[in-house]
């Protein structure tokens, strides 16, 4: 072999390398334990986006169209703890991340991806949504989720300033329209 082609496979090898594993995005974790342990201190749901992120084509849209949106992001950071639940065809998952999704798809089983799952602290299931409709956007997404999630009440724990009282999230808070009878 030429020094060439030596160049060549190392540089081809680093290049990969540097592909081959999995990121989690801005504002998300891949940790489940650590998510829930936030989401308590936090007094938020937690939110698992089951997810093919290097090969599933609705997963990769609904990044794109819904969470990778400032309308999303502003609503997950007051309401929820992200956690990506990724299972990539070609990137690499530390071996404790992929028994952790494994751990997860077996206690929440899903059908298709992108499956995106809202859960209590306590790790009971509030509201799923499956698949993604392309085009719908960020604000349909949210609403979808919102309106499940107000079938379970408030969020548990208390305000600062009454301990033992139930605070009420703001995605339960609307404020009424001039006219409205709210």
């Amino acid at each position: 072999m030429n020094m060439k082609s030596a160049l060549s496979i190392v540089l081809a090898a680093l290049a990969l390398s540097s592909f081959a594993r999995a990121e989690v995005p801005a504002g998300w974790t891949d940790n489940y334990a650590q998510a829930v342990e936030t989401a308590k201190a936090e007094k938020k749901y937690v939110l698992l986006d089951f997810t093919g992120s290097d090969w599933c084509g609705f997963c990769k849209l609904l990044d794109k169209e819904v969470f990778s949106t400032p309308h999303f992001q502003s609503w997950a950071k007051k309401n929820v703890v992200l956690v990506q639940v990724d299972f990539p065809h070609q990137t690499q998952l530390s071996a404790e991340v992929k028994t952790q999704n494994d751990g997860l798809m077996a206690k929440y089983p899903t059908r298709g991806f992108p499956t995106i799952l809202v859960l209590d602290t306590a790790g009971k299931e509030l509201a799923r949504e499956s698949g993604y409709h392309p085009g719908s956007g960020a604000i349909a997404y949210v609403r979808s989720l919102e309106t499940a999630l107000k079938k379970h009440g408030p969020l548990p724990g208390g305000s600062s300033g009454n301990v033992g009282a139930v605070q009420e999230p703001s995605i339960f808070k609307t404020t009424p329209r001039p006219g409205s009878s709210l």
